[in-house]
């Protein structure tokens, strides 16, 4: 009876500590984890936080940063990388989603099957969904939609790849599930917002502008010589 406590625990234990790996490798890509705030992806990418591009500022700060692997001054080639560009979204400086283009170069030739195979040596057994698509942008302006062709994820994380629709390589959608719902929550109050107050803000603009013209005609029409 021991024997087989001690066989049923141990069973037990391999398998919390698999899922608890699992879900560990799933909250980061590459060097990069879900959470990290704006600054301590600056460093590593070797960018600035100019190089940040706000999407929305209310109600929360949507913010994007887009990474494109150059070649180093030391004249290594990191355009060996299988990786092109990686866009970095923050919600409230929380990194909640990845958006990685690979090197049409490094996957030249390769089948759906070949980017699976890979990439679940990283990240285990992945799920081939019939009908699922994926968008790769924080705006939600742009219809960039995607069909995901393998998906690995648990109940914090999801990773998407597929097959680019504007150039023959592939890509991977990577993302925080609840960062990534209260961003696209924010995202969506704040196009609503903007939609509301768009009648408000166009006349106050129309009127700046009138009275910018009629400065100027005052100006002008003193000095104008025919």
């Amino acid at each position: 009876m021991t024997s087989i406590r001690y066989v049923a625990v141990t069973i037990i234990g391999f398998v919390l500590f698999t899922a608890c790996s699992a879900a560990q490798e799933l909250s980061s890509y590459r060097d990069f984890q879900f959470g990290a705030s704006l600054e301590s992806i600056l460093s590593p990418t070797d960018m600035t936080s100019a190089d940040a591009k706000t999407i929305h500022r209310r109600p929360a700060l949507i913010q994007e940063l887009e990474w494109r692997i150059r070649p180093s001054l030391d004249g290594s080639s990191p355009q060996t990388d299988s990786v092109k560009t990686i866009v970095f979204s923050f919600y409230d400086d929380q990194l909640f989603r990845m958006a990685v283009s690979y090197n049409r170069d490094r996957t030249e030739g390769l089948t759906d099957q070949d980017m699976i195979e890979s990439i679940s040596t990283k990240y285990g057994i992945a799920t081939r969904p019939a009908a699922k698509t994926i968008t790769f942008s924080s705006s939600q302006i742009y219809n960039d939609n995607e069909k995901v062709i393998a998906c690995w994820e648990d109940a914090q994380y999801s990773f998407n790849l597929f097959r680019s629709s504007y150039e023959p390589t592939f890509g991977m959608v990577a993302f925080s599930k609840r960062l990534d719902a209260l961003a696209r929550a924010a995202v969506a109050s704040a196009i609503r917002k903007d939609e509301q107050e768009a009648p408000g803000r166009l006349k106050q603009e129309a009127e700046q502008s009138r009275i910018a013209q009629e400065k100027a005609r005052v100006s002008n029409k003193s000095v104008f010589r025919p």
